[in-house]
Formats: structure tokens, sequence, C-alpha cells
């Protein structure tokens, strides 16, 4: 244990230090009265926090121990003497070759932007966003409901019903649930499709919105080129060129902005197609007035 000053020593040097301060300043007398007894001990109880260090077990140091004689191995076998893989299965054809890895992660799938109503409405409520215009996702990212740009912006319910005003507004995609509650609302919803470049321009004005899709043929050149010469050069938005999202953006149920591209009955599948006779019931029954049959008119 480190030596302690003995409290008599310290007594004499307070006194000492007092007897000549007389004949001093003030000063000296308040740096005597400022010594105060030294407790060198305080070194010998230094310890960790509960709990911040936990004690080694020290195996095979005999049978009193818990943990003597075999060390907590067991009796022979692959377990005492060497290391088993966590992935060994016994020597058998392990099971991810017999049955394989159910589904996949598709490392390319677009990354969305979520954007629930509760929130769309909290932001109009404070005027961060103008309920009266077209809501686009340049007006979502420059209010910042949304904060990153990704590969497009997808609304969700949540707190639909919390929605009061009608609003316009665009998105690349959309819940079921979230279509009804902004219909329902009087609104009008559209899902078009976006690309992260693509939302990058929008912001920086270097591209204009549409919500309709290129046009195709040479007799859209000529009036494409005059209105470039007239307005000057901005980035177009894109189409999708994949099978998905063009059967997505082609299905009315999903406020797709190609939807008007349709003929009628034709299925937004790009693969399958509506069988000749449910096209011929479909218009049956359109053409067939509902009648109000009653149960026990029919027995």
């Amino acid at each position: 244990m480190p030596p302690r000053i003995p409290a008599r020593l310290t007594a004499q040097c307070c006194r000492a230090s007092i007897e000549r301060s007389r004949s001093s300043s003030l000063v000296g007398l308040f740096n005597a009265l400022s010594v105060q007894t030294r407790n060198a001990s305080i070194l010998a109880s230094l310890s960790d926090n509960p709990g911040a260090h936990q004690k080694r077990i020290r195996v095979g140091r005999g049978p009193s121990s818990g943990k003597g004689k075999t060390s907590g191995r067991g009796h022979k076998g692959q377990k005492q003497h060497g290391k088993v893989k966590p992935w060994f299965q016994g020597g058998q054809t392990p099971l991810v070759v017999q049955r394989g890895r159910l589904g996949f992660e598709n490392l390319h799938a677009p990354i969305m932007s979520e954007v629930n109503l509760d929130k769309l409405q909290e932001w109009i409520d404070a005027g961060r966003i103008d309920a009266t215009q077209k809501i686009t996702p340049k007006e979502l990212i420059q209010s910042n409901l949304i904060g990153t740009i990704k590969d497009g912006v997808k609304l969700l319910a949540r707190g639909a019903d919390t929605l009061k005003q009608p609003i316009d507004i665009v998105v690349s995609r959309a819940s079921a649930s979230a279509i009804d509650a902004v219909e329902k609302a009087g609104g009008k919803i559209m899902t078009r499709y976006y690309t992260k470049q693509a939302i990058r321009r929008l912001v920086q004005g270097k591209s204009f919105h549409t919500d309709e899709p290129l046009p195709t043929g040479p007799e859209h050149v000529g009036p494409v080129l005059e209105q470039v010469r007239q307005k000057g050069f901005f980035y177009r938005l894109p189409d999708p060129t994949s099978r998905w999202d063009i059967e997505y953006y082609r299905d009315p149920a999903h406020r797709g902005y190609m939807s008007h591209t349709l003929q009628p009955g034709e299925s937004p599948s790009l693969f399958f197609k509506v069988p000749p006779a449910q096209l011929s019931r479909q218009k049956k029954q359109k053409g067939a007035k509902a009648e109000d049959t009653k149960l026990w008119e029919k027995l």
C-alpha cells in the first residue's frame, strides 16, 4: 500500500505556513489555507466497473473446478479431438444440394422511395406542398418529403383516412389501397416510369414532366424537332423497355400512363391474350340489363 502523509506532519506544515503568512501578504494566507491532506492510498482501491471484466475459465485444473480432466469436451470423438464446422451435416449430401435454395435476391430490382398518405397530408397542411397543383417526384423531393433520390417513388396507404382534399399526383408505383384512398377523396393518380437519372434531371431543371409516352413513327419527327428549335433542348423522360415494366404501365388497374394504348378487350400482358370466348361473354354482360331476381322466385 502506498505510504500516507501523517496528520502530525500535515498540521506542522500548515502551522508553519500560517506563521509565515502573518508577515506576508493576504495571497500567501490563502495559499496556506488551500493545503489539504493527501491520501495516497486511493491508488490501491481503483477497480473496474461491475461486469466490465469477466474472469477467464481455467480448464484442466482438477475435478473440483468443474472443468477438469476432459476440460468440458466429453469423452472421445471428433468434438473432443478436433473441431466440427457449423455447416457439416455428418457426411450426407448437403440439403442445399438436395433441395436447392428457395427463391433468390434480385440485385437489379429498382429501389423505391416510399411515401405514405399521412405524411403527404402533413406536408400539405404545413404548406410545404401545394395540393392545387400537380404533385410529381420533383415537388416531393424539393419539399424534403423524400431525401435521397432513388429509382422511383411508391405511394402507400398508411393513414388513408387522413387525406382531406383531392390531389393530382404522379408516382412510379402505388398500392391498390392508396389508389382507392386518393380516388375516394376525389383526386387523380397516375403511375409513370422513372429512372434515377430522369428524376435527378427533373429536379435540376434539365427535363420537363409529361404524362404521355414518347411518340413513335416518322410522322412525329418533324413536330418534335420544331418544338426543340422553339423551346431549346430538354431531356425527355424515358419509357419502359423491359416486359415487366411495359405490362405494369399498360395496366389500367395500376393507373398506368400507357393504359390508353390498349384496344377494347386487349390484355395488358404482352404474351397472354384474352380468349375470344371470354371477350364475347364480357360483351354479353355489358349489353344485358341487370335484373333483381329473388331466391324464392327461382324455387
